[in-house]
Parts: structure tokens; C-alpha cells; sequence
């Protein structure tokens, strides 16, 4: 068995049950999404670290794993085994900075494998695959659908992020500012594509409101 196949074997391991959205079936398809991007605007990068990272990237985000500390041990045992010091110290680096939230109070540095995996993961925030992995993720942690006395509000911190507050709004405080948030031109023409195809929702949503 080969390395790459077994960052997949264990991403699968740790994802395939997870209920939040996050798991192992949106893990490949920001795999995908890392390989389109590099090759469509033709990116010269260590493709093992990218595409390790884009399965890897929820196997210690804390909406997934109860113990983060463990799990982040966990994993850098197995990268130690299968992948280079460097390579492993970089998978981790892009871990630990890629997410949204982790990037409120200020902008993280990636390299460019970190900035792809981010687009990656962001693209499949968005679209019909956002539009139900929110709902989903909603669901998961009892937000409402909607509430017409909650605005949406502007974070600064992760902890106030993590707190959330309804469905639609998510639509307003995060993912209609991740096109503009994009690091790549693959990544920024698929966000305001699917940026477009979630407003088209809101607006079915909001008139079926009024009725």
C-alpha cells in the first residue's frame, strides 16, 4: 500500500461516520477540487502534501473530534510513519491554519498547497453542496432554520463563530464573504458561481416566506 493510499484509508476511518457534513464523502471531493485547481491554473506544488491535507483536514477540526489534542497526537504518529519529516510538519501547518474561523481575528500564512486545499474546502461550502451540508450542520447542533428577530452578525473570534445562531444566516456570516476570501482563479470563478446559485435559493426561500 502506498502512502497516498493511506492517508485515504485513514481518512476514511476516521470520517466515514461522522453526521455533521464533514465526512469522508466531502473530504474526496475537495481532493477533487485540489486537483482540478492545480491542474487548471497550473500550479507546481508537492501534490502529496495538498491532496493529503484535502482528505485529512476534519480528522482534528473540533466539529468533529471531541478531543482535538488526541487526535492531532493520533495523526502525527501515522505521518511520521508514511510521509517525510517536512512533508508531515506541512500537512499539519496547513491543518492548523486553513479553516475559517481560526482566520476571524487574523489572516494565517499558508503555502501555496494550504491556499489550495483552503479554496478546496471552501468550493464545497458553497453551491448545492453548501446548501445542504448548512442545513445538515444546523440541524446536527440545534440551530433553527430561521428567525426573523436573529440578524446576522459579524465575528471576531472563533469562540462567538462557534456559538451560531440560525440556518439563513450562516448564508450571510460566512459563506457569501469565502468568493472574495479565495486564493486561487479556479477557486474564486467556482465561489461566485455557486455564490450566484445560493442567492437564486435565498430568494425561492424568502418568497415562499411571504406567502
Amino acid at each position: 500500500m502506498d502512502s497516498f493510499t493511506e492517508v485515504s484509508a485513514y481518512s476514511q476511518e476516521k470520517l466515514t461516520d461522522e453526521r455533521t457534513g464533514h465526512d469522508f464523502e466531502h473530504a474526496k471531493r475537495v481532493l477533487a477540487w485540489v486537483e482540478k485547481i492545480i491542474q487548471e491554473d497550473g500550479f507546481v506544488v508537492d501534490e502529496f502534501v495538498a491532496k493529503s491535507a484535502a482528505l485529512l483536514h476534519d480528522t482534528i477540526d473540533d466539529k468533529v473530534v471531541a478531543d482535538v489534542t488526541s487526535a492531532r497526537e493520533e495523526l502525527l504518529i501515522f505521518l511520521g510513519q508514511i510521509a517525510t519529516e517536512t512533508q508531515a510538519d506541512q500537512i499539519i501547518a496547513i491543518l492548523d491554519n486553513m479553516s475559517y474561523s481560526v482566520n476571524l481575528q487574523e489572516k494565517k500564512s499558508l503555502s501555496i498547497e494550504g491556499q489550495i486545499v483552503q479554496d478546496a474546502d471552501r468550493i464545497d461550502a458553497l453551491g448545492a453542496q453548501g446548501i445542504l451540508r448548512t442545513a445538515y450542520f444546523g440541524g446536527s447542533n440545534g440551530h433553527p432554520i430561521f428567525d426573523k428577530h436573529l440578524l446576522p452578525r459579524t465575528y471576531s473570534s472563533k469562540s462567538d463563530y462557534r456559538k451560531g445562531s440560525t440556518v439563513i444566516n450562516h448564508f450571510y456570516e460566512k459563506l457569501f464573504l469565502l468568493p472574495d476570501l479565495m486564493n486561487t482563479p479556479t477557486g474564486k470563478k467556482e465561489g461566485i458561481r455557486r455564490k450566484v446559485f445560493m442567492e437564486s435559493f435565498l430568494t425561492e426561500f424568502f418568497n415562499e416566506m411571504a406567502l
